[in-house]
């Protein structure tokens, strides 16, 4: 087996002792993920099952509220009921009954409306991959928008290191999906008339919703990507290819190639999330998705169609999962076999006075609206004063109920950033560490990347009760496996270094090489990625409290203030922007503030005698 490494200018033999080790060692590697695969959805499958038995509610009332508002739930009524749907038969004999009719093809039939649950699904499903491919087409485009410049720049040898990280991208990320709906909607819909409001007519109903998913969406791809530049761009083969005269077109190109392996996961994670995870997006515009059609069957408790619906996103996670590492293994090519790709991080060089000058102007802002309104009382009702506009009064103006916008959301910064950071920080750690077995850690992080939040916060809160607590836990569920993802990828490129065989050949030991080379190189881009990723964990535990899964009105959370400021927005704009511009605010303070204080990353220091 020949292959060639980064600076060799003749093939270098694979012994066949070291070749047959590593088919072996990869095929131990497909059957442990597919066994983690497999555990993981039998568990998720089971646990949607017992949803009746562990939410502690009568199916059977829930069914008949579903089926008729007003019918009188009579004893006999709900008898029937049951008898009709063999309640009586407990969980286990149910689930099993669904599971050979999946082996079959068949699906069942709805609890609520007596139909086949097939064409529902599939119906679903249609419209969210749909929904899916052109809020991608978005995501790329603004992603592509947001690390021009670090292309131009890089490619021209004239990049320099430090800067602002990406806080424009971390401001976009952070952008509430279903506000960026609400807002659409009224402006390009209602005002302007220009598209469809709501429905599934045809391509244009795809303009408003694929806008609100794809916007936030291409600020998380472009920071990731615009974070991966600086390193490739640092390594040898681009000075040799810009002395040689190789012009910056061709260089740019293949410097978005090498930083696409530690990002394609994170592609196929945002899909499977845009398709899912889309359901407020979906509710704003009435869009029949598969994940709304979960929701409506979890709140319903239609098990069967559940059951459908959530095997249905699974399956789409696993394939997003595999095609995601099938092509990340062609791109990085026999480099990685061979253990011969080049460092992935290089040294950072130390911060400008004008980057260290974001994050406390940032900082400042936060501190300075926060302690403004804690000196106000946020419960405070005056139906007199409701949707005042700013004033010296109220200088944030009033919610639907008269009280101080300021006050509300300067009490709910602890609540809101302090359980967010908790559980940001919980999420960042176990992706580290699960980042180390990628074989276990990629089959569970597929299953559980493709669940929507809400479906898991409602199992959650069937086993819990609903609050904080539950939402808290329901989140960092969910919250791990893009973080995963990105830890593997890049623990597996840096274990492929060539530089880490001289350190073992010079006599390191597996602790100095682990502490010393690995965990820098993996630990820094993980922690920013977590810190990206925290407005929009913020979000994600506030559209739980909406659902009456977490923080309960009137608790003063920015989540619930934007989610109870959506009916007046168009009237009363300043109470959705407050919450939204400090969720912004918060992104780019953690975001800028990550790009200065990142220590230089050791691995892209070779030293002296390992470097001959």
């Amino acid at each position: 087996m020949k292959t060639t490494a980064p600076g060799d200018t003749a093939p270098r033999t694979t012994p066949p002792r070291t070749a047959a080790r590593r088919t072996t060692a990869a095929r131990t590697t497909a059957v442990r993920t597919a066994a983690a695969r497999t555990a993981a959805l039998a568990a998720v499958v089971v646990t949607i099952g017992l949803l009746p038995w562990l939410s502690g509610k009568d199916a059977a009332l829930s069914v008949l509220r579903a089926r008729s508002a007003e019918q009188v739930a009579t004893e006999e009524a709900l008898t029937a009921i049951r008898d009709d749907l063999g309640l009586g038969a407990g969980p286990l004999t149910l689930l099993g009954r669904w599971t050979a009719g999946v082996l079959q093809g068949d699906l069942g039939v709805s609890w609520v409306s007596g139909t086949e649950v097939l064409p529902s699904v599939l119906l679903g499903l249609g419209v969210s991959l749909a929904l899916m491919g052109a809020s991608l087409a978005v995501a790329l485009l603004v992603a592509l928008a947001l690390c021009t410049g670090t292309v131009v720049r890089g490619a021209r040898g004239t990049l320099r290191r430090g800067g602002t990280g990406g806080a424009p991208a971390a401001m976009l990320a952070s952008v509430p999906e279903f506000l960026l709906a609400t807002v659409l909607l009224i402006a390009l819909g209602v005002w302007l008339g220009l598209l469809p409001t709501s429905g599934w007519q045809g391509p244009s109903s795809m303009v408003l919703p694929a806008l609100a998913m794809g916007v936030p969406a291409g600020g998380l791809l472009g920071r990731l990507v615009d974070d991966a530049l600086p390193a490739v761009f640092a390594e040898r083969w681009v000075a040799l290819w810009r002395a040689s005269g190789v012009s910056p077109w061709r260089i740019a190109c293949a410097a978005l190639r090498r930083s696409m392996p530690a990002i394609v996961p994170q592609f196929g994670l945002v899909g499977v999330g845009l398709t899912g995870g889309a359901v407020a997006v979906e509710t704003v515009f009435a869009v029949p998705g598969i994940g709304r059609t979960a929701l409506g069957a979890a709140k319903a408790q239609d098990l069967p169609l559940l059951q459908g619906a959530v095997l249905a996103l699974l399956v789409l996670g696993l394939t997003a999962g595999v095609l995601s590492h099938l092509v990340r293994a062609r791109l990085l090519g026999p480099g990685l076999r061979d253990a011969a790709l080049a460092l992935p991080a290089p040294p950072r060089a130390p911060a400008g006075r004008a980057a260290r000058t974001v994050p406390v102007v940032l900082a400042g802002l936060l501190t300075a609206g926060t302690g403004w309104g804690l000196l106000r009382d946020p419960f405070t009702v005056d139906v007199t004063a409701r949707l005042s506009a700013p004033s010296w009064a109220h200088p944030l103006g009033t919610d639907g109920l008269g009280r101080d916008v300021l006050a509300r959301l300067g009490h709910g910064a602890a609540a809101t950033v302090g359980v967010a950071l908790a559980v940001c920080l919980i999420s960042c750690l176990f992706a580290l560490a699960v980042g180390f077995l990628p074989s276990l850690s990629a089959g569970a992080a597929d299953i559980a990347n493709a669940l929507p939040p809400v479906i898991v916060g409602i199992l959650v809160a069937a086993a819990l009760g609903p609050g904080t607590a539950g939402a808290s836990v329901a989140v960092a569920l969910i919250s791990w496996p893009p973080l995963a993802a990105h830890a593997s990828a890049l623990v597996q490129e840096t274990r492929a270094a060539g530089f880490l065989t001289a350190q073992k050949a010079i006599g390191s030991t597996p602790w100095w090489i682990l502490t010393r080379h690995i965990l820098p190189a993996v630990a820094g881009p993980v922690g920013r990625h977590a810190l990206l990723r925290l407005p929009g964990i913020a979000l994600a535990l506030a559209s739980l409290g909406f659902l009456g899964l977490g923080a309960q009105p009137p608790a003063p959370e920015w989540g619930l203030l934007l989610d109870e400021s959506r009916a007046y927005v168009e009237r009363a704009p300043w109470a959705a922007l407050a919450p939204a511009a400090a969720l912004a605010l918060l992104a780019g303070f953690a975001v800028s503030l990550s790009s200065v204080t990142a220590p230089g990353r050791r691995t892209g220091t070779v030293p002296a005698g390992v470097a001959a």
